[in-house]
């Protein structure tokens, strides 16, 4: 084997490694949190109403 097909290997073995990571946090934040929490804008409107300058 070559030091290319060595890289590659190692790529896709992160690669793997990376997409199960992101995996199990989807998993765990779906059950741990509740739907219409993560998708509320709250934020948003927070950030909107601090920006507002009255003059």
């Amino acid at each position: 084997m070559d030091i290319w097909t060595i890289l590659e290997y190692a790529a896709w073995a992160l690669s793997f490694v990376f997409g199960a990571l992101m995996l199990y946090d989807m998993v765990r934040i779906d059950t741990t949190y509740d739907n219409d929490l993560l998708t509320s804008s709250r934020e948003g409107e927070i950030e909107a109403a601090a920006e507002r300058h009255v003059i």
